[in-house]
């Protein structure tokens, strides 16, 4: 019995510690409990099954520095950045302040608040990156006016929770940063990878609501005129985006020339972006009435946040910050535009850090115990377990990633998007590195499949967001005096199922098209095949080398300027341009130095002159044989001439090089 459970360590662990924590179990504490308590197991039973098991009572000791260095992750350094700047925003009224202008705007067309519902929900994801602060918002905000203007119930639950649930996988998502790190990639590379998907998935929800709107009008009716206090005036606004177009091009092309291509649009673009700004606040403080009113507060409450959205992504995706930096440049920016707009307070700040500081603790507190359940679970080999359970499923990659979408998208139902995080994703991430698959791409199906998890009745996170802030009885609306009804579970379950159904569409169309994620990769840059052909020489190599063995009267010189090699050193027509003496060949007479000596200042090589001092030349050398005078210092020039064409003969002691090298 216990060699049968020393073999299965492994699966029994990993049984034990997801039942725990589908009953309800503290993910943290459960996750650190369980690894400690196999731990002990598992040291007990290594005898038992000793390559089975590796574990030993040292390996704990390691665990506080495992710890320290979670705390000290860069990367992860960005939660509680996005989360502050997040809340920030929700808490100053930025949400209410989008939501009432881009309702008046959507607000003539069917489904206009939909529409608003939506596009609010991507900017709230792109600034706070948090799915339950969203959904909450969007909630407290959107569903009293979609209910005083008689929207089906069904349609505004499932449009406000879809559109909350949009921060899982829009950038800056926190769910994308946690992902890149447990995934060892890089989180620019993942938001770059993130952005078409989430844009598409936005697109689609719009296309649904346009879809209804034909179908099922009742549902999604207009705003009524008496409601549209902003007015007409969207000419005035195409009118002053045409402007501002005009800004940009012109600064980018006489203005801002002599930047890089990169910065140039980022100087273009933020120089038309306030010079429009600046004009719609002097319109509304000087009452010209250059614009209409529509205009003018759909340019002064959009561009702020998007502005604070360009601030982070933008510099992340131009490689000026890091994701890190971006979070922290966009924190400040949350405060100086909750200043600009006097709603920051006390208050606000206090209850701002505390919620940021408690997500963080959190987050924290669940990596710490997946480490120490990561440390047990690799001991007992589980990670090699997980590997041959996931490789040999049929299909190859693609059999892999309909398996595993299946599984999270079942487990999202049950466990929180962190559990996931850091438990599942360390164990596939090797198993689709060995497959081949892009780790980025795989991140961001997950995160698609997540949200649409989040979504999923009955135990989807992103629904009870929503029950949580919406009316279970009866309330009367002060500005209309009726009495709107109560909002179900069931309805709000119904809602959700179109946009579930949308999701999985999107899983697929990542899956099929990979392009839509792997765009972030640089194009690689490959030289075109050809083919180089050395035009022949009358007598030399094909590099212009002269030729070997010739004489001295050589005129087709060496392309670089060398020699005749093994000819005599007379008259060549071509002196080395290196200046150096004939190689292999002898001096022109018997003892003077050769008047086309080396430009370097160096003796012949190889010639009747002897080998150069330190070689066997040299005043101290003796005589080589057949020599006619004792060596002089710096050249030995006494030596007879060798006979035409031969090499000189070889000093004694030195190897003799006229012959082909032997390998013992």
């Amino acid at each position: 019995m216990l060699e049968l459970i020393a073999h299965n360590l492994a699966p029994i662990m990993f049984i034990t510690v997801m039942g725990m924590l589908l009953i309800g179990y503290p993910v943290a504490l459960t996750l650190a409990a369980g690894g400690l308590f196999f731990f002990v197991v598992g040291v007990a039973l290594s005898e038992i099954a000793p390559s089975q098991i590796n574990l030993f009572w040292p390996l704990l000791g390691a665990q506080p520095e495992r710890v320290f260095g979670i705390m000290s992750n860069d990367t992860l350094l960005a939660i509680p950045f996005f989360t502050f700047m997040g809340l920030i925003l929700e808490r100053s009224g930025m949400a209410e302040d989008l939501l009432e202008t881009i309702g008046q705007l959507f607000g003539p067309i069917r489904g206009g608040l939909a529409y608003a519902v939506i596009v609010v929900g991507a900017l709230l994801a792109a600034t706070t990156g948090v799915v339950a602060a969203s959904v909450i918002a969007m909630g407290l905000i959107s569903l009293p006016i979609m209910q005083r203007f008689a929207y089906s119930q069904p349609v505004a639950t499932g449009t406000i929770v879809a559109s909350g649930t949009l921060a899982q996988i829009v950038p800056p998502s926190l769910v994308l940063i946690v992902m890149a790190d447990q995934l060892g990639v890089s989180v620019g590379d993942m938001y770059m990878g993130a952005i078409w998907p989430s844009l598409m998935l936005v697109g689609f929800y719009c296309a649904y609501i346009f879809i209804l709107s034909i179908i099922r009008p009742a549902a999604v009716p207009a705003l009524p005129i008496s409601e549209r206090t902003l007015g007409s005036g969207v000419l005035s606004l195409v009118a002053a985006l045409a402007v501002a177009v005009a800004i940009h091009f012109l600064a980018a092309h006489f203005v801002f020339d002599g930047l890089t291509p990169a910065n140039r649009l980022v100087a273009s673009a933020a120089t038309a972006v306030i010079l429009i700004f600046v004009f719609a606040l002097v319109n509304r403080a000087m009452n010209l009435g250059i614009i209409s009113h529509l205009a003018e507060q759909v340019i002064i409450v959009l561009i702020p946040p998007l502005a604070l959205i360009f601030l982070v992504l933008g510099t992340i995706f131009l490689g000026i910050a890091t994701p890190t930096e971006g979070g922290a440049m966009g924190a400040v920016g949350a405060l100086l535009l909750a200043l600009a707009k006097r709603r920051l307070d006390f208050a606000t700040l206090r209850s701002s850090v505390e919620a940021t500081t408690t997500l963080s603790a959190f987050v924290m507190f669940i990596l710490i115990g997946a480490r120490v359940f990561g440390l047990t679970f690799y001991g007992v080999n589980g990670n090699i377990w997980i590997e041959e359970l996931l490789l040999d499923l049929p299909g190859g990659e693609y059999g892999f990633l309909i398996v595993v979408t299946v599984v999270v998208f079942i487990l999202g139902c049950f466990l929180d998007f962190f559990e996931i995080a850091f438990i599942l994703v360390p164990l596939l991430a090797p198993v689709a590195a060995k497959l081949g698959i892009d780790l980025v791409w795989f991140g961001v199906i997950l995160g698609v499949n997540l949200q649409a998890s989040f979504l999923t009745p009955p135990f989807g996170f992103s629904l009870f967001y929503l029950r949580s802030v919406a009316p279970a009885r009866d309330w009367k609306d002060e500005r209309s005096g009726r009495v709107m009804p109560a909002i179900r579970t069931t309805e709000i379950y119904k809602g959700a199922v179109p946009f579930i159904f949308i999701n999985i569409a999107m899983i697929l169309l990542v899956i099929a098209f990979p392009y839509l994620v792997t765009h972030y990769k640089k194009v690689p840059v490959t030289a075109p095949s050809s083919t180089i052909e050395v035009p022949a020489s009358s007598g030399g190599g094909g590099l212009g080398l002269p030729p070997m063995g010739s004489g001295g009267s050589s005129d087709s010189g060496g392309g670089l300027g060398l020699p005749p090699l093994g000819g005599s050193g007379g008259a060549s027509g071509n002196d080395g341009g290196l200046g150096l003496p004939p190689l292999g060949g002898p001096q022109q007479g018997t003892g003077a130095p050769s008047d086309s000596g080396g430009g370097l200042g160096l003796p012949p090589l190889g010639g009747a002159g002897g080998p150069p001092p330190g070689l066997g030349g040299g005043s101290s050398a003796p005589a080589a044989p057949g020599g006619t005078g004792s060596g002089a210092a710096g050249g030995g020039a006494g030596s007879a001439p060798a006979p035409e064409g031969s090499a000189p003969a070889p000093q004694p002691g030195a190897p003799d090089l006229s012959q082909p090298p032997s390998f013992n």
